[in-house]
């Protein structure tokens, strides 16, 4: 036995310096394509502090507040580093324009779109700082909070709990629902009023969206199955308490998700990898380990010399950019919404 052991101690001490040079690499790479993509990000952003889509000439909530998330995520938080004045400035710009019932919105329509991922990504910088920026922040993210609750489906049909495009409406789809769920979880985490029942009525519209033949999710409870809903049920699921981790649903999702691996140029491909490389990093194991590989080698392929990636969905670089930086660097878990149930506190 002890001749065994001995061999085993020999075999891993070799194959030791064989493994880490491998890691390091990768993780220099890693760095470098999302180093890239943040100095691409700054040449982006408008003297004002916002990002917009160009050729449209107007500046956006949620693409402001993507590309924010994209530096916080990163590790680049307001007042250090490098990017402290572009964070910023991104910070100030979306406080600036939120209207007086509480909504962050422009006119590019798809209003609670706009105001899910502006209201998620001013909880996560109340999350990463505790300076002045985040009291001046805390007063309007509640009004925020407010009116995503206020927007929540409460007819008495299988819309019931999700969100539409607008902040009234009588349905609900998957993927607006999923970044109120995400702003509502992260605004939760920070001490703002999110009443149980409806992240419970949130959960329920989501699983009506589930597909039992296939364990995907769709757009609708009578939409057809899609990789970046069933990501976006994944994660909402994963993030609404300890009792919906790696519950069957989820996993079930997760065998759908193995089955599409992310590729370039595929209808909502932006959206689609920022919700997966989530849901797949919060399901773990070999969920993570089979995709991360596959989303490395689609975004370092298709990464621009300048260091953006390209929309096909009109949206603009500064958009697929954000997308394809909060994609990568979800393995980081600097963001507290990255973070995987084990280290996050439940909901009460």
């Amino acid at each position: 036995m002890k001749a065994i052991a001995g061999v085993l101690s020999l075999l891993l001490l070799l194959s030791a310096p064989s493994l880490l040079p491998a890691q390091a690499k990768d993780k220099d790479a890693l760095e470098e394509r999302v180093d890239r993509a943040l100095a691409f990000l700054k040449t982006m952003q408008e003297k004002d502090g916002a990002w917009g889509m160009p050729g449209h000439g107007e500046k956006s909530h949620a693409i402001t507040s993507l590309a924010v998330m994209a530096y916080l995520s990163a590790g680049h938080v307001p007042g250090e580093g490098p990017y402290t004045e572009v964070v910023d400035k991104g910070i100030r710009w979306v406080l600036a324009n939120q209207q007086e019932n509480g909504l962050f919105s422009g006119n590019f329509g798809f209003e609670m779109y706009q105001h899910g991922i502006s209201t998620l990504m001013l909880a996560e910088v109340v999350g990463m700082t505790d300076t002045a920026l985040a009291k001046q922040i805390k007063p309007k993210l509640e009004k925020a909070v407010a009116l995503i609750l206020r927007g929540q489906c409460q007819q008495p049909n299988a819309y019931r709990g999700g969100w539409r495009y607008q902040v009234i409406s009588h349905d609900a789809d998957m993927s607006v629902s999923g970044w109120q769920i995400l702003a509502l979880r992260a605004a939760k985490n920070v001490g703002c009023d999110v009443p149980g029942e409806r992240i419970d009525q949130a959960v329920e519209f989501v699983l009506r969206c589930r597909d039992s033949a296939s364990g995907g999710f769709g757009y609708t409870p009578v939409g057809h199955t899609t990789v970046p809903c069933t990501g976006t049920a994944i994660l909402a699921l994963e993030i609404c308490g300890k009792d919906k981790h790696r519950a069957r649903a989820a996993l079930q999702a997760g065998s759908f998700m193995l089955k599409h691996p992310p590729r370039w140029g595929e209808m909502h491909f932006a959206y689609s990898i920022y919700y997966s490389s989530q849901a797949m990093f919060q399901l773990g194991n070999n969920y993570w380990n089979f995709y991360r590989p596959q989303l490395h080698k689609v975004l370092f392929d298709h990464q621009e010399r300048n260091g953006s990636w390209l929309s096909n969905d009109g949206f603009g670089p500064a958009y697929a950019t954000s997308m394809a930086v909060l994609a990568l660097t979800v393995e980081y878990r600097l963001l507290p919404i990255y973070q995987r149930n084990e280290e996050r506190k439940e909901m009460e």
